[in-house]
């Protein structure tokens, strides 16, 4: 079986907790771990407001993994994401080549921080 490089982002509804975001993020890395893939990064970024509304939901929790994984985990992962009630969208990419470090993302959220950080000071 030939392991791959895959980026995941899927977005959860708004009205459910953190701990339930964490007990989902684990579910769906055991997925790929019994289908002898790994997870090599997870990201959780947070609480986003959407650009339009998804099943009556304007804002949503959006989840990121970094896998090495075959084909058919992947497939199997997004089969059971697009089945569950609290997934609202899921978007996986190939990649040839993991970015070092965080997601451009988290990258962002940290710059905003210390700007916001910064401004309560002055």
């Amino acid at each position: 079986m030939q392991m791959n490089l895959y980026e995941h982002v899927f977005i959860l509804r708004q009205d459910i907790s953190n701990t339930q975001v964490d007990e989902i993020m684990d579910n769906f890395e055991k997925v790929l771990t019994e289908n002898k893939g790994k997870v090599l990064e997870k990201e959780y970024w947070g609480m986003k407001t959407l650009s339009y509304k998804i099943n009556k939901n304007r804002k949503g929790h959006y989840c990121f993994y970094k896998s090495n994984s075959p084909w058919e985990a992947v497939k199997e992962m997004e089969r059971l994401m697009k089945i569950h009630e609290d997934v609202l969208r899921v978007l996986t990419v190939k990649v040839t080549k993991h970015q070092e470090g965080p997601s451009v993302m988290l990258q962002a959220k940290s710059r905003n921080d210390e700007k916001m950080a910064r401004k309560s000071y002055d």
